[in-house]
């Protein structure tokens, strides 16, 4: 049997959201208590956080190469006195087609318990902790894996939001209560800063300034995702702009533009996109007192966004932001493995619930039965499905209607076309009949629900709708063999061959989000094509 003492133990980091506030609460608190003790001296408060178990096995797996956090993460393992190993990807058969959860189920079954993890491939983390958990459960190992997201493809590098936002605080004097910060640079591509998306919950009262070109902007679900957080959230399209106006951020949090990901047309535009978002001497006068510049290091050595100038002003807040990547990185371990944790008495992590509640019965009224109003032979018995892709343009939903009838498996349709609602002759919707149907079983009324949202579906018999429901999109959509992420760099993509669970989770009234990689999908796009 497994023993779990507190609940960190074992736990996967594989976004921000994978810890509550009052649990991210607890580890600034013994990051403040651990920064302290080791300025201090006070060897007897520093042995409080340390493993010190040279049996316990941390490894270091990055697929994707990094400076700052492979180093961080190298020298957080050596203050814990543990067994460190470093993954030689360039020599590894994971280079040959190797799966990711074969090689890192042989790597478990060595006695390593926290794996530190950089991919290309987004959600990697996520799958591994379920195939992980999965083999140590099988084999009966004294204690389950947990897998530490060290940046993912251009998902989240949760670790590294922890230390911004335990140095934003810091920064705070631990004020809480609202921070107004400047997100500057590549925000597509960046990472860091699609974990604060989340991450800056922490603060009750949150304005984010958004300040990139168009073609690196931060993307649209990230952007909502921030204001459904109720963040107040603005967006310019350079630093000129943004000082051209007067209510200016304390914090700005500069990223590195990857223009070299964006193709050739970028590329030849890329010193107008740099100067949009690189700070000048010009812009010094116009910085309120007491502002802070921030970055996730290193920065580029050619087109730095924050110039070298600035090392020696007060602005520089990134050299100490950096070094709290070693006390926060040691406090995370410190947690997982189990050491500390006991005295958490917050709000823990809780796995979402799901209640299935797509299904509305409605009543079928006098009529006797919905069917097209045009002309179509009515059926005796089967069913009727209306409203499908109400409101769209026809040429669309004539194309949404032969993916319905594969998904859910109408093989005998006797009508399917495009009508009128029956009050707005300018608004369409699909309509599909089925004659002699016998009804769908609840794996069908999903798929439907999931393909066709917002459809009505009429249960006929002896000439008469003795049930009608209005079908919603289901909160979860998994263990479909017919559905699949579109994002080509999610684990969970077919082209990777990874056997992943496909799961996708119900976002807003017509979208899907990836389990694994986040991406959002219409309720239209999850469906693999054949």
């Amino acid at each position: 049997m497994i023993e779990i003492t507190n609940p960190f133990q074992s736990r996967t980091l594989a976004t921000i959201s994978d810890v509550s506030l009052d649990e991210i609460v607890y580890l600034f608190e013994k990051t403040r208590d651990l920064k302290e003790a080791i300025a201090s001296g006070k060897k007897d408060i520093i042995e409080i956080f340390k493993i010190n178990d040279p049996q316990f096995g941390i490894y270091e797996v990055f697929l994707e190469d990094s400076t700052r956090t492979k180093e961080s993460f190298q020298n957080a393992a050596k203050f814990h006195n543990v067994k460190f190993n470093i993954f030689d990807s360039s020599h590894s058969s994971i280079n040959k087609m190797e799966s990711y959860a074969d090689t890192f189920n042989n790597l478990i079954g060595y006695d390593n318990f926290i794996f530190i993890v950089r991919s290309k491939l987004e959600g990697v983390c996520r799958w591994l902790d379920i195939s992980g958990k999965k083999y140590a459960l099988r084999h009966n190992f004294p204690a389950l894996p947990a897998f530490i997201n060290a940046g993912d493809g251009k998902h989240e590098h949760p670790t590294q939001e922890l230390l911004d936002e335990f140095t934003f605080l810091e920064d705070n004097g631990w004020d809480r209560s609202n921070i107004h910060i400047a997100l500057v640079g590549d925000l597509f591509h960046g990472r860091t800063v699609h974990s604060k998306v989340d991450g800056l919950r922490i603060f009750r009262e949150v304005r984010v300034d958004m300040i990139a070109p168009p073609e690196i902007a931060m993307p649209q679900h990230y952007i909502q995702r921030m204001k459904t957080n109720g963040f107040e959230v603005r967006i310019f399209d350079s630093i000129a702009e943004y000082l051209a106006q007067d209510n200016i951020a304390s914090k700005w949090y500069f990223t590195r533009p990857q223009l070299e990901r964006m193709g050739e047309n970028i590329l030849n535009r890329q010193k107008e996109l740099r100067a949009k978002i690189t700070f000048t001497k010009e812009y010094m006068d116009k910085i309120p007192q007491g502002t802070g510049f921030y970055h996730p290091l290193p920065r580029h050595k050619e087109h730095p966004t924050i110039p070298t100038f600035i090392d020696t002003t007060v602005l520089n807040r990134y050299e100490r932001q950096s070094r709290n990547g070693y006390y926060t990185r040691n406090i995370l371990l410190s947690a997982i493995a189990g050491k500390i944790g006991a005295d958490f008495s917050g709000q823990p992590f809780q796995q979402p619930e799901y209640v299935d509640d797509f299904v509305i019965s409605v009543d079928p009224g006098p009529k006797k039965k919905e069917e097209p109003q045009e002309g179509i032979r009515p059926i005796q018995d089967g069913i009727f499905i209306d409203h499908i892709c109400k409101g769209e343009p026809p040429e669309n939903i004539w194309k949404h209607l032969p993916l319905i009838i594969r998904i859910v498996g109408f093989y005998d349709v006797g009508y399917a076309g495009v009508g009128m609602s029956h009050t707005n002759y300018n608004v369409y919707k699909g309509l599909i009949a089925v004659p002699r149907h016998k009804g769908l079983d609840q794996t069908q009324i999903k798929q439907l629900a999931a393909v066709a949202p917002g459809c009505t579906l009429n249960i006929i018999k002896g000439d008469k709708v003795v049930e009608k429901y209005r079908l919603n999109m289901p909160p979860r959509i998994y263990q479909f063999e017919e559905i699949s992420c579109q994002n080509p760099n999610c684990i969970s993509s077919e082209q990777h061959f990874e056997g992943v669970l496909k799961e996708f989770y119900r976002d807003g009234e017509r979208t899907f989000m990836c389990k694994y990689c986040d991406a959002p999908h219409s309720f239209k796009e999850i469906w693999k094509t054949e």
